[in-house]
Parts: structure tokens; sequence; C-alpha cells
């Protein structure tokens, strides 16, 4: 694994644009940046493709765990909404995609950081951005990269066992999101579904009828959404997620692995796994088996794009990002041994498609804390 520096194609924004990474340039910083690319071998990505695999069927028993055990104040979850997740969880509800953070540097075992399982973005990027840079600088090169195919087959599986039109949507006025869900719901027309654009703010509510409803008042039955489950079951319609009317993607069983608290549980289950690091719900846990001078990272239950995380060295909290996030609790886990190359830190993100690892995304930072604005960098092998 290695970082290589290159000039970016002349015309590089134009490029991008056009294929849907509008949001190449946020607030004036460099978000995709192509002055440079990540190189692995084969054996690099088999070990990441392995790593993805594990761990998203480990979560899966940790989920189990969580229902059997009824652990689901230690995540956080509303006990309005725990019958229907289990409801979600038996009738197997169908799952779309999710993204693996891990740190990795070629040398030793990927470390699990977290588990976007609800709502991952970076999509655009990682399926499409980078595949066409790859085109253009070097065509005989593979690149970790099936997402796009494996996305068409799942709306294939989904339109299968849940007939009839599927609304796409996301908050309004939020260039990232908005991209996400267009490429999202291109790829479910590409497998030939009926689909159709709703924004969350503009899903209706027929309490006679017990459904959703759109801006024509016709029913909405499958809608995927980038909307997480935990704004949503704190929401003033979230009475209506009570009528089950709707199949929603993703499901609302993602809410066991989306969620931080996942980290201790899985951590329980599995001691040592070389794929991931010490986690307890207790600073006071984690440094009895770390040692008190042993660094780690404190991080909310919910949260997204490093909001509210911070990292801790001995005593003193030495870098933490300013969020709203917090209010369930927080989980402790171990500092890993961060990745390096000319001072930027690397976070490989895996994708999961349908339940299989099919793809990687890097996001890089000099920072220890990969956040919103951290960039997205290609890579190959």
């Amino acid at each position: 694994m290695n970082r290589i520096a290159i000039s970016p194609r002349h015309d590089w924004p134009a490029k991008v644009e056009e294929i849907g990474l509008t949001y190449h340039t946020p607030e004036g910083r460099t978000y995709w940046d192509e002055s440079a690319y990540y190189q692995f071998n084969a054996a690099e990505v088999d070990i990441l493709e392995k790593a993805g695999n594990d761990l998203h069927a480990m979560c899966i028993q940790a989920a189990q765990h969580v229902i059997d055990e009824n652990l689901f104040d230690q995540l956080g979850i509303p006990a309005d909404a725990v019958p229907f997740l289990k409801n979600s969880w038996e009738r197997d509800d169908f799952s779309v995609y999710g993204r693996f953070d891990f740190i990795f540097d070629g040398r030793t075992p990927p470390k699990m950081l977290e588990y976007n399982a609800d709502t991952p973005t970076a999509l655009v990027e990682a399926a499409v951005a980078q595949w066409y840079w790859l085109q253009d600088f070097s065509r005989n090169s593979d690149q970790f990269n099936s997402i796009h195919e494996k996305l068409v087959a799942a709306w294939k599986q989904f339109g299968a066992r849940s007939p009839g039109k599927i609304h796409f949507g996301g908050i309004k006025e939020c260039p990232e999101d908005e991209q996400t869900v267009l490429y999202v719901q291109d790829t479910c027309h590409q497998a030939g579904l009926a689909t159709s654009q709703l924004y969350i703010e503009d899903i209706g509510c027929d309490r006679d009828q017990k459904r959703f409803v759109d801006l024509e008042n016709q029913p909405v039955r499958n809608y995927f959404k980038l909307y997480p489950w935990e704004w949503m079951w704190h929401e003033e319609f979230s009475f209506s997620l009570k009528w089950e009317a709707c199949n929603f993607v993703e499901p609302m069983w993602k809410m066991l692995l989306s969620n931080k608290g996942l980290l201790p549980i899985l951590w329980k289950l599995y001691p040592g796994h070389p794929n991931l690091l010490p986690a307890f719900f207790s600073a006071d846990e984690l440094t009895t088996v770390t040692g008190a001078n042993a660094g780690y990272v404190k991080k909310p239950k919910l949260s997204r794009e490093g909001a509210n995380v911070s990292i801790v060295l001995g005593s003193a909290t030495v870098q933490t990002n300013d969020g709203d996030y917090g209010e369930e609790g927080f989980i402790y886990q171990a500092l890993a041994p961060l990745a390096e190359f000319d001072g930027n830190h690397p976070v490989c993100g895996v994708w999961i498609v349908n339940h299989e690892a099919c793809g990687l995304g890097i996001r890089e930072d000099r920072s220890l804390i990969t956040g919103n604005l951290s960039r997205f960098v290609p890579h190959l092998f």
C-alpha cells in the first residue's frame, strides 16, 4: 500500500460534475482530490474484502445478541421502536448497502472504526467518480469496485420481493445527499424498477388508511431514505412508523448495526479479534484492559462525520470535533495506531451491498479525526 502523488486531469472539475459529483470543492476546500492515489496489491485488496465480509457477519451475530439479551438500552434505541425493529429483523427486511470504516496501512490487519450501516455517503465518489478517473489515468489497472453492478443486482432482488414503485429521498438543499439519492435511484432504474423522487419533508401521512402518501396523495409503499432512523423516531410523524405500511431502505433493523454501541458488544463477543479494537461502555473498563496511559477515542453512540468525537491521551483530550450528538451516551474505543502516508491519515471505507463486500473508497485527512470535509482520494491495484 502506497500513496503516490500525481498531476490531476486538467479538466477534472467538468469530468466529475458530469457524473454527479457536484460537491467536489465545498466552501472552497478540496474534497475530491486526484492529486494523489493509493496503490494496493491484490493481496491487500483481498485482506480488506475479507475483513468487510467477516465483520458484516459478526455484526449480524451481534445484532441477534442485542435482541436475544434485550440490550436496546445500551444502544440508546427508543423503547417505542423496539417491537417494530424486532419485526423488521424477523421479516429479514431487505438491506441494500452499508460502509465499514477501517484503519489499514497494508502491514497490520485492518481495524474496524465503525459501521455506517444506515445512511452512508461518499457513494458517488466510490462507485462512479474514481472508476472514471481510473479509465483516464490507468485503464490497464484494476480497482476494488463492483459497487455499481452490485447495487443494480440488489435492486432487482428487492423488486422481486417488494413490487411497486420505489420513492427516493433525503433532505432538501443538501447537494451531497441529493446527488447520492439520485445515483442510487439511477441504479434502481437500471434494474428495471419504477422510481420517483420524494423528499423526506414532503412525505404525507394518511391517518384513515394508515399509510404514507406522496405529493399526489398516492401511496408510498417502498421508500429509500437518506435519513437516519434515530431521527425518524424523534420526528412528529414517528407514530406512523408503527403502521409498518412501507418497506424502508435501509430497514429498521439497521438501527442495530449503525450504532457505535455495537462496538463494545462486538468486542465482548469476539475479544481479541484481529479486525477489532477494544471497546467498552466506560473509559475505566477500557483502560483496565489497555492501561491507564493508553490512548482512546470517545465516540457518541449516534453521530456522523466525526462530530463530537474526542481523542484522549492519558488525562488530556488532545483533539475533539464539535457537533450536536451525544445525548444517547458514548462508547470508548482503543486508539488505533493510525496509518500515515506523507502526513495524511487514510480511512478505508469498504462497501457492503446485499451483504457482500464489493468496493473501497478512501477518505484522508491530516487531522486524526476524519470529518465531513476530509478528502476523497482514488485508488487502484
